[in-house]
């Protein structure tokens, strides 16, 4: 009997084809291990951008998968974002409130890994992402944690965190930012980076509350996601807000989200190997005054990032990020995967 506050949408369960399941469709990706078959993970949010392209990448992978959303209307976004089949294949979807303890324990119960993406789904506009939001995202992450380690089969958390999380230090240093670097909370409630302190006070509580737990934490740190199947703007402005400092800092780094879902799948499998910590994951640093000015045409956000200005200056900004953790990491599982 579903408990209160919890509802279990139930998909179509599609078993495949003993030849489907031998396939390997010249994607590196979507082959590899046998030890996956079957193995039953949570993908929370499953209605958003990222989270339905990581439960794509699962289920190219073997995995069993199930779904989490907070709101049974998010059943309906989320099947735009996957195509019938895919929803077919899934465990199941489960209708769960992030503020509910109780109802992420039935949610994760039996699970091997824990996908916690994102607790708030596309915040409209830089006001639309406040400082409550962010208080409430800390909230949430604890209880994912705390979830996992009470209920899960295996204490692991694949968690989302946010290259946010990184860049603000607010220190004057020059210095290259990577997988040790941590935003300055201080620094972003003075100036009103609400995503940025989100970000940041959420994965440092699932530092301390996985230590507490017992709970096998790594976080990813994305940049700013790309998707040209889902191009709103709404949805970078909060990241944005303090672009053009990021772009002078050589910060501004994109990702695209079908890469960034990947990244996440090979880090989970690379736990058997080691693999811990914090992974800053992005494929590109805007480094010209031209190529943010593409970025702004594509979002429809004139001038956040440019300031308006329209000149091509194309001397290149120096890179001040690291990603080279995770560049090791997936060159190193790309080996155990077929050719």
């Amino acid at each position: 009997m579903a408990m209160e506050g919890l509802v279990v949408l139930k998909p179509q369960v599609r078993c495949l084809r003993e030849e489907e399941q031998k396939v390997c469709v010249n994607n590196a990706f979507s082959c590899g291990l046998d030890a996956r078959e079957g193995k039953l993970v949570c993908v929370t949010s499953g209605n958003s951008n990222l989270g339905s392209h990581i439960v794509k990448a699962l289920l190219a992978r073997g995995y069993l998968v199930r779904v989490t959303i907070q709101n049974q209307v998010d059943y309906e976004d989320m099947k735009k974002l996957m195509r019938d089949e895919e929803i077919n294949q899934l465990e199941g979807v489960v209708v769960a409130k992030m503020g509910s303890l109780d109802n992420l324990c039935e949610a994760f119960r039996g699970c091997h890994a824990i996908f916690h993406t994102s607790s708030f789904i596309d915040p409209h506009g830089i006001s639309g992402y406040s400082e409550q939001m962010a208080f409430l995202e800390a909230e949430a992450a604890r209880n994912v944690i705390e979830a996992c380690g009470r209920a899960a089969y295996a204490k692991r958390c694949i968690f989302t965190s946010s290259l946010l999380a990184a860049i603000w230090t607010g220190d004057n240093e020059n210095k290259i930012i990577d997988e040790f670097s941590w935003t300055n909370e201080e620094f972003c409630r003075e100036n009103k980076l609400w995503l940025a302190l989100g970000k940041t006070t959420a994965e440092m509580t699932c530092w301390r509350k996985s230590k507490e737990m017992k709970v096998n934490l790594v976080t990813v740190c994305p940049g700013l996601l790309m998707d040209t199947s889902f191009p709103n703007a709404h949805n970078s402005i909060p990241y944005l807000k303090g672009g053009k400092v990021m772009l002078e800092h050589g910060h501004l780094a994109i990702e695209d989200a079908k890469k960034a879902a990947e990244a996440h799948v090979y880090v989970y499998e690379a736990m058997d190997y080691g693999a811990c910590g914090r992974y800053l994951c992005y494929g590109k640093v805007v480094r010209k005054m031209s190529e943010a000015i593409e970025l702004e045409n594509g979002l429809k956000i004139h001038g956040l990032l440019s300031g308006g200005r329209h000149e091509a200056l194309d001397e290149e900004i120096h890179i001040m990020l690291s990603n080279a953790k995770l560049v090791r990491l997936i060159q190193g599982s790309q080996k155990l995967s077929c050719k």
